[in-house]
């Protein structure tokens, strides 16, 4: 029973640590569907948790909090889409310039309002975070291993945005596979000159691409900060927007795929927090920076001998001009 209840939070704590990799890596399908590299979803994750921190934390609303996140984070992935589609610039470079700028000058924004070393005060009142969701039942059903269980840790106690997450699943694939919007994207991103000669706009289909890339990347950011965390402190995403892109790639720019592999990353990621202090048989006590290095190896292993071989769409990284 000791086994089966452990199980049982050990998924629980999955769903929670792939909420964001979800956000984000569904961010990223949507870019690089339309042509656009999205190696700059850990920027636009720790910029929207900044600001969703920041503006919570000012006027004592978690939804504020959020239209700040996604604000912050659209504006990021508009900086991107200008450089990457408007002056054709690189976008491996123009992405990494926005990751390394929003991790300088998140901090600094933090000390300078705050004056609390580089990062947002902590977040008391529950007004200002988006806390867990208890559906009616779920204390009583606590105390019943199975199915009781399962419904108080699996489907009640997670945050709006971890079910809206979940939401976010189908939705993404009907948009991608069943919508005008969803087909022209993926063909401008195999043969942006046909869509051009058909008279579709290159540039708005990518723009609009890079802008969702944002929108889900501020939601997830604000996930971090005011949801899973009680406020903004440095560096708080820890790589996890080149997560969700490894996820992306493993999932061979497929929604199914993608959202399996970031529930593996997560799982990963809460088993490497339960081992941390456990004594294994015969092994003794597993070093803790080996244990948090568990994803990122996952994550070599995985895309450099198991992937298999996986072909992104055709025109992605290639700046596109139309011909006179």
């Amino acid at each position: 029973m000791e086994f089966y209840t452990l199980t049982v939070l050990l998924l629980a704590a999955t769903i929670r640590l792939a909420t964001p990799l979800c956000l984000a890596a569904f961010g990223g399908l949507f870019s690089e569907r339309a042509g656009v590299v999205a190696l700059g979803l850990e920027g636009m994750m720790l910029g929207g948790a900044f600001a969703a921190a920041a503006a919570s934390a000012v006027t004592g609303s978690a939804w504020i909090g959020l239209g700040a996140g996604v604000a912050a984070a659209s504006f990021l992935a508009l900086i991107l889409a200008f450089a990457c589609v408007t002056q054709r610039g690189n976008q491996v470079v123009a992405a990494m310039a926005v990751n390394i700028m929003v991790a300088g000058l998140a901090p600094t924004l933090a000390l300078a309002w705050f004056d609390l070393g580089g990062q947002t005060p902590q977040l008391a009142n529950p007004a200002q975070r988006f806390t867990e969701l208890i559906w009616p039942g779920a204390a009583a059903a606590r105390s019943v291993p199975l199915p009781g269980l399962l419904y108080a840790e699996l489907v009640s106690g997670h945050s709006l945005i971890v079910y809206g997450a979940a939401l976010l699943v189908p939705l993404v694939g009907w948009i991608l596979y069943r919508t005008r919007f969803g087909l022209r994207l993926r063909a401008v991103g195999e043969n942006p000159q046909a869509v051009d000669t058909a008279g579709i706009s290159v540039v708005r289909l990518r723009y609009s691409a890079v802008l969702l890339s944002g929108v889900l990347c501020g939601i997830a950011g604000t996930y971090l900060s005011i949801s899973a965390s009680a406020g903004f402190v440095r560096d708080m995403t820890a790589g996890k927007g080149y997560l969700a892109l490894a996820a992306l790639i493993f999932g061979k720019w497929r929604p199914l795929p993608t959202l399996g592999a970031c529930l593996l990353f997560a799982f990963t990621d809460a088993l490497a927090a339960r081992l941390q202090g456990v004594a294994l048989p015969g092994v003794g006590v597993i070093p803790v920076q080996f244990i948090l290095a568990l994803p990122y190896i996952l994550t070599v292993l995985l895309l450099g001998g198991f992937v298999g071989r996986s072909l992104p769409p055709k025109a992605i990284g290639q700046p596109y001009e139309k011909e006179k």
